[in-house]
């Protein structure tokens, strides 16, 4: 994927390569240097089913209820179209906090979904991190379409949902 278009880019008029746009985030363990680019190369880690980058960005205080089942079938579900950038407010290189305002296309089961979110980010000993949606009130989250409690579930294990991934933790 290296010389390939970077996901988070794919429908910008500024496309960037992969490697020098988000890999250093994920695979070289280098800090994104801003709010913006920290929410790109998460959108990137769903594209590439990079769990462990998702929880590792996720603010120390919120990763207590990070459901690495559910997200990890939502990445792996999804077919991933691109991310766009509606606003920033601060998250500067300079600034301790930001947010960013976003719509991630994807495809899931067939039907096209954009999540539409406004997200904060806070600043952490010199790293940026998600720290939680901020979204108006009344503003839908779609996150495509959910497995029942009965239904089978997902991860192909045999079971109902509720008796697997859905199981309370």
């Amino acid at each position: 994927m290296t010389d390939a278009v970077c996901p988070c880019r794919a429908t910008d008029a500024e496309k960037r390569d992969y490697a020098d746009c988000c890999k250093p985030y994920l695979e070289e363990g280098k800090a994104p240097p801003t709010a913006e680019a920290l929410m790109r190369s998460r959108y990137t880690a769903f594209v590439r089913g990079d769990i462990d980058y998702l929880e590792n960005t996720l603010a120390p205080d919120t990763r207590h209820d990070f459901d690495r089942k559910a997200i990890t079938h939502w990445a792996k579900q999804s077919q991933w179209l691109g991310l766009e950038i509606l606003a920033t407010e601060e998250g500067r290189e300079s600034d301790d906090s930001g947010y960013v305002e976003f719509v991630a296309s994807f495809m899931n089961e067939g039907q096209r979904y954009d999540h539409r979110e406004r997200s904060l980010f806070n600043k952490i000993d010199g790293r940026w991190y998600f720290q939680e949606e901020a979204n108006r009130k009344n503003e839908p989250i779609v996150k495509g379409k959910q497995p029942g409690r009965n239904d089978p579930c997902p991860c192909g294990s045999g079971k109902k949902y509720k008796k697997c991934c859905g199981a309370a933790a």
